[in-house]
């Protein structure tokens, strides 16, 4: 007879082959921590360091198993308990096989924890991150979440490497597309409401999969925008910019985290004790485990920080880093560092603790199997149900940045409209990035998307001129076309015997993303020249962007007389589309990201800090911070974003009972004065005037999204309270100073309603 795993023999507490967790009733808390303390008291010290040891899949689990190489080397590993977990395995089939080998043939038959990159959704793809942070809708961003959660839990997944909750003011990096923009507040809202939505109300259901707050810390500070760089920023902005995300993320119950690739202040955030056990695991109290990225182990050794694999090794356990993802150094040198004294074993066991406590929240130890249900897989994974969702979210995303002489919403009859530009017809691009486990082309298409409204105008299409070379991949850099001009001209000639012309510009989906950096933030190629040419013919122009970042398209906002902002909007980015521009959504969205005018303005964000020279003292000054060939105002500000209609604000009453009910009461009355039902997004922001430590010129401190009929009006009430009026000292503190401080509010960051109060 076959051995059975040792748990069976001792018989302790649960069942790991039992399907019915109301076997296995416990108090969550207490008896989680007595279960992993029983646990851990029959593990090796080789079996403990294996929890920690992650791999990625390696082969087709239902397959023939490989008898050599590192496969095979991978595979023992798992049979000899020496796998925590294991990424990029997906599939009920897979995962089965996989966990069926961790469970019934190691000794003590823990099971894994599958990982995986769910980022904007699994095979039903969600507007991406950024994009979905301009809807400003946290409801929806929850939702959004939710239903990622529910398809890759189908598909055997337990865990996502999401959200990115990294504050990035440098649209030259290519992740900004992962995350919430360049807010904090906004970003930590936004944090809060994806944790919720991965993890739902219930760990334990077989539907909701453990997030993973990454990457901490500062790795959209990289320097020049370029990915993995190098970070050096002061404690200021450390805490009251970059931090506050992931604090959100931990009161919201994020059981893991993810550190980063990058030095922060010269020591890699993968060996940062500060960051990893001082602030989060002792000040904060996170009480789940931190993965590394990919190989950051490793990687101290490329910084130039660990001499070896050995020393990187040491460094990341004893720095608090508690899973290694893919760079063997843990499974490979802990056990010796712990016998030679290098590393303690207290050490070792409070990682494993924390690991085998996401498990046993997961449900794992109640039943290993629960996320492999071939029935489910099938009902759940692209349910029709979620492309209506994902419909919606992809309408909330979009953002109108202009809309001269009202050309926007269409007519839907009478009109030829020309259909401009290879993005148009693209199915995969729209998806955008980190898209691991959908299928190619299976987007809507914004042609199909005009095509299948119905409306009678009359939709002609042309590809216009290439944006790549060579067909988009993975690579490292698409082959960007600058010189084959073929398809201008068979496009200017449609726009001349056009009523209207659409064109859909921007980036390609894989142009954005980790390691997708970029120097310039024009329209990539021969895009520009093409756009100038057709609007010499036919200026009548809607200009559809579909991009991962914010874009300078300076001379678009000056000619062009209708923008949307349309992102890579996922699934239904096309039938998406086609509501906004006829009318049956009136867009809503909010810009999380500054647009700047040129690169040359970048790193731009709306918060910044006056200096000692902030504007010119007298006619023709040139000593004050600012350029000699560009202004410092940007082309859109944070948080900007029109509407088919228009709103009035009025009414503005600040009530200073700070003194009497520690808070400050904010009211204003917006009216919706146009001809369309619309819905607005009210912006708060407050300028702390004199502090101890300089504060920026505006900071968000609340946002209220409220929809008007045509002539309707509503108050809208906030609360400032100690939580809005203070900042993080340089030591990481909470303080709330007495001083004078100034409130605006409006529809963005250059809010012209103003009023000023004091705390004494």
């Amino acid at each position: 007879m076959k051995q059975q795993p040792f748990f069976f023999i001792i018989g302790i507490f649960f069942s790991l082959m039992a399907c019915d967790s109301n076997k296995h009733s416990r108090t969550k808390n207490n008896s989680i921590e007595s279960e992993v303390d029983s646990l851990l008291s029959l593990m090796t010290l080789e079996e403990k360091i294996g929890q920690m040891n992650q791999y990625t899949g390696f082969m087709d689990f239902t397959g023939p198993k490989p008898d050599e190489g590192q496969q095979a080397k991978k595979l023992t590993h798992i049979k000899k308990g020496l796998v925590g977990s294991m990424l990029n395995v997906r599939g009920v089939e897979n995962v089965m096989a996989v966990q069926k080998i961790a469970v019934e043939e190691s000794r003590l038959g823990i099971p894994l924890i599958i990982g995986f990159d769910v980022i904007h959704g699994y095979k039903t793809i969600s507007p991406i991150p950024l994009a979905e942070s301009a809807s400003w809708d946290l409801p929806a961003i929850q939702a959004s979440a939710r239903m990622a959660a529910e398809e890759a839990s189908a598909a055997g997944i337990h865990w996502t490497f999401a959200p990115m909750v990294d504050i990035s003011r440098d649209a030259r990096w290519g992740r900004v597309m992962e995350g919430a923009g360049e807010d904090p507040f906004l970003g930590s809202e936004i944090a809060k409401a994806r944790v919720k939505g991965f993890q739902g109300k219930d760990l334990t259901a077989h539907n909701t999969i453990a997030a993973c707050a990454k990457h901490f810390a500062g790795y959209g500070f990289a320097e020049a925008g370029k990915d993995y760089n190098t970070v050096d920023v002061g404690t200021s902005t450390l805490h009251n910019i970059i931090n506050p995300p992931f604090k959100a993320a931990v009161e919201a119950d994020v059981k893991t985290f993810m550190n980063a690739f990058n030095v922060l202040n010269g020591i890699p955030a993968t060996g940062n004790s500060f960051l990893q056990r001082d602030l989060l695991k002792d000040q904060w109290g996170f009480q789940g485990f931190v993965v590394s990225d990919w190989d950051s182990v490793g990687e101290m050794v490329e910084h130039g920080f660990a001499e070896d694999g050995r020393a990187a090794a040491k460094y990341a356990v004893t720095a608090g880093s508690d899973m290694d993802m893919e760079s063997y150094h843990y499974i490979e040198e802990l056990a010796q560092l712990v016998v030679d004294g290098e590393v303690k074993e207290e050490l070792i066991d409070d990682a494993v603790k924390r690991i085998l406590s996401v498990k046993f929240e997961l449900g794992l130890f109640d039943d290993p199997y629960k996320y492999c249900d071939l029935e489910r897989e099938k009902e759940v994974i692209g349910n029709e149900e979620f492309q209506k969702e994902v419909f919606q979210m992809a309408q909330k995303s979009m953002v109108l940045l202009k809309n001269e002489n009202q050309l926007l919403p269409l007519n839907k009859s009478g009109q030829k409209i020309a259909l401009i530009g290879e993005l148009a017809a693209d199915k995969t691009s729209p998806l955008g990035n980190w898209i691991i486990a959908a299928d190619d082309d299976s987007a809507i298409s914004v042609l199909e998307g005009l095509q299948n409204y119905e409306a009678t105008n009359e939709i002609n299409f042309e590809r216009g001129v290439k944006l790549v070379n060579s067909a988009p991949s993975f690579a490292q850099q698409l082959a960007i076309n600058q010189t084959d001009k073929t398809g201008i001209e068979e496009a200017v000639d449609l726009a001349k015997k056009s009523d209207v012309v659409i064109m859909v510009l921007g980036e390609h989906g894989r142009q954005s993303g980790e390691g997708r950096s970029r120097t310039s933030l024009d329209l990539p190629g021969l895009q520009q020249e093409m756009l100038e040419a057709v609007y010499a013919v036919n200026p009548t122009i809607v200009l559809v962007l579909n991009n991962g970042r914010p874009l300078a398209i300076n001379w678009a906002a000056k000619n062009i007389p209708a923008i949307v902002e349309a992102w890579q909007l996922g699934s239904q980015a096309g039938n998406a589309i086609a509501s906004v521009l006829y009318g049956d959504y009136n867009p809503s969205g909010k810009l999380p990201m500054t647009f700047p005018k040129n690169v040359g303005q970048v790193p731009l964000y709306y918060n910044y800090k006056s200096t000692g020279r902030p504007a010119p003292k007298a006619e023709n000054e040139v000593f004050w911070s600012g350029y000699i060939d560009s202004e410092n105002a940007p082309l859109y500000p944070f948080g900007f974003g029109l509407s088919y209609t228009n709103f009035e604000y009025s009414n503005y009453v600040v009530e200073n009972s700070y003194a009497d009910e520690q808070v400050v009461k904010v009211s204003v009355e917006v009216k919706n004065t146009g001809k369309f039902k619309g819905k607005e997004t009210v912006q708060l922001y407050l300028q702390d005037e004199f502090a101890s430590v300089t504060r920026p010129v505006r900071e968000l401190k609340g946002f209220q999204q409220i929809e008007l009929r045509p002539n309707e009006s509503k108050i809208v009430e906030f609360e400032l309270s100690q939580k809005s009026l203070g900042f993080y000292n340089n030591k990481g503190d909470w303080q709330v100073e007495p001083g004078n401080f100034k409130v605006f509010v409006g529809g963005n960051a250059q809010a012209k309603l103003e009023k000023s109060f004091t705390i004494k």
